[in-house]
């Protein structure tokens, strides 16, 4: 076990090491002038040289890199460009909003996944499997931005029974947050849901497929405690990737449903940071972002040790 969590370790920190590379080189090789871009048109050389002075804009390229990369791992992320405000500060706020809507729209999406995979697996080819597949393509198939602005048309302009968009804080209480991620929580679930089930559905067909299942069902089991007890432990790592993948995609994938709920999150700081050219925001958001997904990536490997001892005995 030593050894694979070691390996683990490794794989884990040159990843990060190569993505905020990557992230960094990519943020400085894109055209245009962040100081001159701020300033205006008009703005004069000597004005523009002092503000690139000031941002750190003219030291040498290994020195801002290292002082980017020195200061997020000690929760130093700069100072925007735009605000002048610590980018930790932002990222914090934003990340407030975006988390809670992230983990609502998983834990969404494993309740409605779950059940009917399952249910789906257990009565292949049945009419509760096929109406559950069909049901899964429509989630796939449309758009999550085209259900949100459904969600609104019903639920905020017809029912009334939530506001169309805006974050009233959580200082304002839990339940008027709360209140006021669901729908977005529900518009992100919907493709989540649909593609999770599916991958459910087939991990547990091909697992009631093997022996083990059918010396299970000859001891007596029924069908339903062959799943719970055998199958669906066995069927969990295929899963448990997906799941780690909507996470990722959860975290960073938003922007679209935050744009239409008029969301505060970490997807609308990109995007505003992006159209104002405020390069260490995005830099440091992009990277959190990656961190996130390595990290989750590698909580996911630790899952797959605790599902499968046969992992951990390959790592020994």
């Amino acid at each position: 076990m030593g050894l694979f969590l070691t390996q683990r370790f490794v794989s884990l920190a040159a990843t990060l090491l190569a993505a905020s590379i990557v992230i960094f080189l990519v943020m400085e090789v894109l055209p245009g002038d962040p100081a001159a871009y701020m300033l205006g048109l008009n703005a004069a050389p000597d004005t523009v040289a002092a503000l690139r002075h000031q941002l750190g804009l003219d030291q040498p390229l290994i020195a801002r890199y290292l002082a980017w990369i020195a200061g997020f791992f000690s929760g130093d992320f700069g100072v925007s460009y735009t605000y002048r405000v610590p980018v930790a500060d932002l990222i914090a706020d934003r990340l407030w909003v975006s988390l809670p809507l992230a983990l609502m729209a998983l834990a969404l999406a494993i309740i409605v996944a779950f059940p009917a995979g399952i249910v789906a697996a257990a009565r292949r080819n049945g009419a509760a499997d096929l109406a559950i597949m069909g049901l899964t393509q429509v989630g796939i198939a449309v758009p999550n931005f085209w259900f949100a602005m459904l969600l609104v048309l019903v639920f905020s302009i017809g029912l009334r029974w939530f506001s169309a968009g805006g974050f009233p804080g959580w200082s304002a209480g839990l339940v008027p947050g709360f209140k006021a991620l669901i729908l977005p929580a529900i518009a992100l679930a919907l493709p989540q849901a649909s593609i999770l089930a599916r991958v459910m559905r087939s991990a547990l067909i091909d697992t009631l497929n093997e022996d083990f299942m059918r010396t299970a069902r000859a001891k007596g089991l029924t069908a339903g405690q062959a799943i719970r007890r055998h199958a669906l432990r066995n069927a969990l790592i295929p899963v448990m990737t997906i799941i780690g993948l909507q996470v990722s995609f959860l975290l960073a994938g938003a922007i679209i449903i935050e744009n239409v709920f008029f969301l505060p999150g970490l997807g609308r700081l990109v995007f505003q940071a992006v159209s104002q050219r405020d390069l260490i925001v995005v830099k440091s958001v992009v990277f959190l972002l990656v961190a996130a997904v390595v990290i989750v990536t590698f909580a996911v490997d630790l899952a797959y040790a605790a599902i499968d001892p046969r992992l951990r005995q390959h790592g020994r």
